[in-house]
Order: structure tokens, then C-alpha cells, then sequence
């Protein structure tokens, strides 16, 4: 490798020594030779990579190869003007073009001027200034994403490092292609230049010292001049055409070759419109079928195998997707994927399709993301994504809503009728097919177009069928919403809640509570559906209490007391005392005396025939609560709230239990009933 380091080096001063030092014939034909090698061979290369950093020494040899042709010029120029000769491969160039036409050479080298200056090398060098510009303007956001990507741990600092490299590789490549682009342009001034001295010092040293006439003199360097501007120009050409493949050629897993070939012939209906529009071409014009006819069937033959190709290629791709999915599907493991269960599920019957399909004027969808959006503002965390499918098992108008599989409610609607709710009386004017409203069983209608208006007139609540299930959903999912927040959930809630406050997060979790605690006490808050929106207030209240305590029931209670504000507002009519059911001291007492406590918490143990009265008491008063349009919550001691909420969970679910510690000071408190026991 040193000694190829060596030779290296050892050429470039070779080439500045070339133009200088007179040289052999001989030699200036095999030098000549070795530069059609060398253009040849880049541009080659340049066809086969698959990115341009992957010949990454291209600019650098840009500039030797233009250093080594000017040599060669000016070591060609002194033979033309010493000798009259430059050996056989410029005496053959020349002979070849011009063919005993010094004009026709003339105009043809012109020409190689011009495709080279005006259209390659002009079209390369302004590529080259706005790949370069692109580059450096993207850099800061490239390494902005592989920061992010590092700190996220999609890939490690090696990985990092060599994608940095990367980026500022690409930057010194462009930056040296938009440098390197001008030696070409520069090259092909300098070689009319060139040119036009060898014609012009060779018609004054042909007549003045060797004494030939002007038509012999004018043969000879023209001849030569011609020659050697054209074996000058074709491996600069050949440079030109790789500095533009160079910079124009995008990142991609094949070559050009391979890439053009996909690229281009992948669409056999363009190909068969081509050959049928040669085919026109010649059957209308003077050119003739004989002339178009050969291309326009080449055409249509490639377009024939390619589509051939494309249709055997999907036929054996399909078969080879079946076969390996029969494969897995023998797999034990693969059985797992059937293992998998969705935390909520709404199917439908064929019949209600139409509220679900956009198409037909469905907005089920987009009310299922309001109902999420709600929920998340309501109760503080994202649920999760509601599955909705067609179950061709269930009625056509009948839905239900399952929970981690297994279904917890249901109903059956009536595609172009409303729903319609009666306000207390029945108005015996209002016709409709009776029914009970799904969520809360209450009793309704359901009403035609025409008996839409008059309910509505009535007093009744109309609404339509996607109201009723969106309404429905709603419920269910508040109620169960606590059965939907997982450890999973509540480390995203803890991760989101750490981006603004590290601090806190990092000293309740793990160093006081695991993950696993902190979901059970918010679970116990969406229980009995108390927000958990105010994260901050809840982990403050763990960080203090959970050193101590590591019961969730007991954290729970703790944490309640510090949401008291949030919890009054929920359950207080804005501009009215909260109203609620107060137990007598004799039931609370016989209730105290009650509990039992085991290694699960604290329980109400009474006999079944209190445990009746009491029950009986509490819903005549909270349905009297209710009916008047407030939330029916029952106040009593601290001790008393858990165990009295477990009681009535099963019996009672809409009923909130509060305790004296969870009212707010600035709250109004009105006895709205007493349960005592007869």
C-alpha cells in the first residue's frame, strides 16, 4: 500500500515534469492511450455505484486527470510545432475525422466544443452548486435526527458516530464536486485555445521555415491540430458525462443500469403506446413503415416480455406468500398472535353499517375520536383505540361493547327513526315504537321523520342513532375505565409527565412507589371516577405519603383528601350547595361497629336484614337526589368512606361516597336526607 502511495505521488509530479521535458513519439502515443483508459474506467464506475460517496475520490481525480490532459497538450503542441508529427494515435484521430476534409474535421471538433461546453459541462456544474447547497442546508437538521434518534436509543453512539461521518462526508463531496465541475469547464476553453495555436503556429512555422506551400501547410496541422484536440476532447467528454452521473445520481441498492432498466421499462402500457404511435408515425408520414416499423416492434416486444415477466414474477410471489403463510400458520408459536385481546371492541350488525361508513354518510368514526378526546380531558389518559368490526352473528340493528373480550353492554337501534326521550308524562300525541334508551334504561320512542318535530315540541329529547351509541360508549367507558389503565398506560402517563417534570417523577418512581402502586391508586380514582388529569398533585401527595404508607387503598384515600377542590366542583352544581345524603349516627355507628378488617382492607360485615334496610334507605334517598338533577353523593366519616363504597358498588354503582377530609372549605354543604334505620 506504501508503495502504491508512492507511485501515486510519483505520477502527479510526472505530469507537471511532462510540460516541461521534451518527449518521444512513442511515449506521448501510449500516455495518450492511458488517458482514454483512465476516462473510460471513471466513467464506468461512476454507472455502477449506488451512491456517489461510493467513489468518493472523484473530485480529487477530476483534477488530476484535466492536470494530466493539459500535459499531454502541451507536450503534443511541441512535437506539432517542432516536428511536424505527433505520433500515430493523433495522425490517426486527425486522418479518421477528417477524412481528406479539413473543414468537415473542423466543424466536427466544434461540435464536441460545444455538447462539452454548453451542455454537459454547464448542465454538471450547476447540479453540483445545488447539491452542494442542499447538503450543507441540511446538515443541521440531520444531525438534530440522529441526536434525537441516540437519545431515544434507537441506535447506538457507534452507530451515531458513523452516521455523523457520514453526513460530513456527503457535505465535503458536494462541496468538491461544485469545485471540481469548473476544472472541467476550464478544460474545454483551454483545448480551443489549444486548437486554434497548434492551427495558427503551425501554418507560420509550415511556410516560414520549412517553405510549404499554404495548401500542403494548411493539410498537415490541420490534420495534427484536429487530432489532437479530438484525442484531447473524448476522454474529457467521457469525464464531463461521469462528473454529471456523479451529481446527479441519487442514493439507491442498484446500479444505473439496473436502475433504468426498472425504472423505465417497468410500465409495458407506455411501451405499447410508444410502438403504436411509431407505427402511426410511419404509416401517415414520408418516412415509411420500413423505417419505423423495426423500432415501434422492438417497442411492443419489450413491453409484451416485461409484462410477461411482471405477471409471472406476482404469480410466483403470491404462490410463495401462501406457501410460507401455510408454513407459519404450523408454527405452535404463531398461536400466540390468536392469544392477543383488544381492550375494547364495538360490533355491529350489517344493519348499521351506514352509521359507520363515511360513504354513506356515517360519522360514527369521527364521533368515536370526540368520545376519546372527552374521556381524555375528562378523566386525565388516553383510552385505547376502539376496534369497531361487523359481527354477522348479531341482528342486523343490534351493536354490543365488549371489555378486554367479553361483553358489558348492548343495545338494538332503528336505522331512519330518532330516539325519543319522554321529559317526565307521556304526551299521548307523540306516536312511536316503545322502547328503553341503552345506556341509562330509560323508557323511550322511537319516532318516524314525521313524528320527529311534534316530540321535539313536546318536550322530548331527539336524538339520532349514532348519538345513542356514542352516548352509550361514552358511559360504558367511564365506568370501566379504570379496567383499561394498565402499568403500560401509566408508565406513558409517567414518561409524558417526566418531560416537564423530571424531578418529581424520578423521586416517586422508583425510589418511593413502583409503577405498579401508582396504576392501582389511579385505577381506585377512575373507579369511582375521580380525574387523574392533575398528575402533578397526585404524585406530590405519593412522594409525602408513600414513604410511610405502600397500602393503594389507603394512598388512594390520601390522595383523594388532596384532590377535595377538584372533587367538590365535580359533584357541585355551579351556583348551588352541594347537596348531599348524610347517615344518622346511630347507622354510622352500627356501621363502625360493623367492618371487618382482614388482609384486603376493611369491610362492612352486617346481618342481611340491616344490610337490606340500610340499602333500601340510601337508593329512596340518592334516586330523590338524582331525580331533582343533582349528583347523588353520600357524605360520612373518613373511616367510614372505602368500606362504605365497597358495599354499595354492586347495588349502587352511580353513587358517590365522600368523606368529611375530601370537602373543600369554600364548598356550601346542604343535608338534602337522612337514612336512619325504623
Amino acid at each position: 500500500m506504501k508503495r502504491f502511495d508512492v507511485a501515486v505521488m510519483g505520477m502527479i509530479i510526472g505530469i507537471v515534469v511532462m510540460m516541461v521535458i521534451p518527449m518521444n513519439k512513442m511515449l506521448l502515443d501510449v500516455l495518450l492511450i492511458i488517458n482514454l483508459f483512465v476516462s473510460m474506467t471513471a466513467l464506468l464506475v461512476a454507472m455502477n455505484v449506488r451512491e456517489p460517496l461510493e467513489f468518493s475520490v472523484f473530485p480529487s481525480l477530476l483534477l488530476v486527470t484535466t492536470l494530466y490532459r493539459l500535459a499531454l497538450n502541451v507536450s503534443s503542441t511541441r512535437l506539432i510545432l517542432t516536428q511536424g508529427d505527433a505520433g500515430e494515435v493523433i495522425r490517426t484521430f486527425g486522418n479518421f475525422v477528417i477524412s481528406g476534409n479539413p473543414v468537415v474535421g473542423f466543424i466536427v471538433f466544434l461540435i464536441l466544443i460545444i455538447i462539452q461546453f454548453i451542455v454537459i459541462t454547464r448542465g454538471a456544474e450547476r447540479v453540483a452548486e445545488v447539491a452542494a447547497r442542499f447538503t450543507l442546508d441540511a446538515m443541521p437538521g440531520k444531525q438534530l435526527a440522529i441526536d434525537a434518534d441516540l437519545n431515544a436509543g434507537l441506535i447506538t453512539e457507534q452507530e451515531a458516530r458513523q452516521r455523523r461521518q457520514q453526513i460530513e462526508r456527503e457535505a465535503d463531496f458536494y462541496g468538491a464536486m461544485d469545485g471540481a465541475s469548473k476544472f472541467v469547464r476550464g478544460d474545454a476553453i483551454a483545448s480551443m485555445l489549444i486548437v486554434a495555436i497548434n492551427l495558427v503556429g503551425g501554418f507560420i512555422i509550415g511556410m516560414v521555415e520549412q517553405q510549404l506551400s499554404l495548401q500542403q501547410a494548411l493539410s498537415r496541422y490541420t490534420t495534427l491540430s484536429i487530432g489532437d484536440g479530438l484525442v484531447s476532447q473524448i476522454p474529457a467528454l467521457l469525464l464531463s458525462t461521469a462528473t454529471g452521473l456523479m451529481v446527479t445520481r441519487a442514493a439507491s441498492e442498484n446500479n444505473l443500469g439496473a436502475d433504468v432498466i426498472q425504472q423505465v421499462f417497468s410500465y409495458p402500457r407506455t411501451l405499447y403506446l410508444v410502438a403504436g404511435a411509431l407505427g402511426l408515425l410511419g404509416l401517415f408520414t414520408p418516412i415509411g413503415l420500413l423505417r419505423t416499423a423495426p423500432v415501434a416492434l422492438l417497442a411492443a416486444g419489450i413491453g409484451w416480455r416485461v409484462e410477461r415477466v411482471a405477471r409471472t414474477a406476482r404469480a410466483a410471489e403470491a404462490e410463495r406468500a401462501l406457501r410460507a403463510q401455510k408454513e407459519e400458520t404450523k408454527k405452535p408459536e404463531n398461536m400466540l398472535s390468536l392469544l392477543s385481546v383488544e381492550p375494547i371492541e364495538f360490533e355491529f350488525g350489517y344493519g348499521l353499517i351506514p352509521l359507520v361508513d363515511s360513504k354513506q354518510g356515517g360519522d360514527l368514526l369521527e364521533r368515536v375520536v370526540l368520545i376519546r378526546r372527552q374521556i381524555a380531558m375528562e378523566l386525565g389518559f388516553i383510552i385505547p383505540v376502539v376496534r369497531l368490526r361487523d359481527n354477522i352473528q348479531l341482528k342486523p340493528n343490534e351493536y354490543v361493547i365488549k371489555i378486554r373480550g367479553v361483553q358489558v353492554a348492548g343495545g338494538e337501534l332503528m336505522i331512519g327513526y330518532w330516539l325519543a326521550m319522554s321529559p317526565g308524562l307521556d304526551d299521548p300525541s307523540v306516536e312511536g315504537i316503545p322502547t328503553q334508551e341503552p345506556t341509562f334504561g330509560l323508557p323511550a320512542l322511537w319516532v318516524d321523520a314525521k313524528n320527529r318535530l311534534r316530540a321535539e315540541m313536546a318536550g322530548y329529547t331527539v336524538v339520532e342513532p349514532s348519538a345513542v351509541i356514542a352516548t352509550h360508549l361514552t358511559e360504558i367507558l367511564k365506568r370501566h375505565a379504570h379496567e383499561l389503565l394498565g402499568r403500560q398506560e401509566t408508565k406513558a402517563l409517567l414518561d409524558h409527565l417526566k418531560e416537564s417534570h423530571p424531578t418529581l417523577v424520578e423521586e416517586v418512581v422508583p425510589q418511593v412507589l413502583t409503577v405498579g402502586q401508582v396504576q392501582r391508586v389511579l385505577a381506585n380514582l377512575l373507579r369511582e371516577r375521580v380525574s387523574i388529569r392533575d398528575l402533578v398533585t397526585i404524585l406530590e401527595t405519593l412522594a409525602d405519603a408513600g414513604r410511610q404508607v405502600k397500602d393503594p387503598d389507603l394512598l388512594t384515600e390520601v390522595v383523594r383528601q388532596a384532590l377535595a377542590r377538584q372533587i367538590c366542583h365535580q359533584f357541585r352544581v355551579p351556583g348551588q350547595a352541594m347537596q348531599v345524603v348524610t347517615l344518622s349516627a346511630h347507622v354510622e355507628q352500627r356501621l363502625l361497629e360493623s367492618l371487618v378488617r382482614n388482609e384486603q382492607g376493611a369491610f362492612i360485615g352486617l346481618d342481611p336484614a340491616s344490610s337490606q334496610q340500610i340499602i333500601r334507605r340510601l337508593r329512596e334517598e340518592t334516586a330523590r337526589l338524582a331525580a331533582s338533577g343533582k349528583p347523588p353523593v353520600i357524605l360520612v366519616q373518613p373511616q367510614l368512606r372505602l368500606p362504605l363504597r365497597r358495599w354499595l358498588e354492586r347495588v349502587l354503582p352511580d353513587v358517590h361516597v365522600l368523606s368529611f377530609n375530601e370537602l373543600d372549605p369554600q364548598v356550601e354543604v346542604e343535608s338534602a336526607g337522612v337514612v336512619n334505620l325504623s
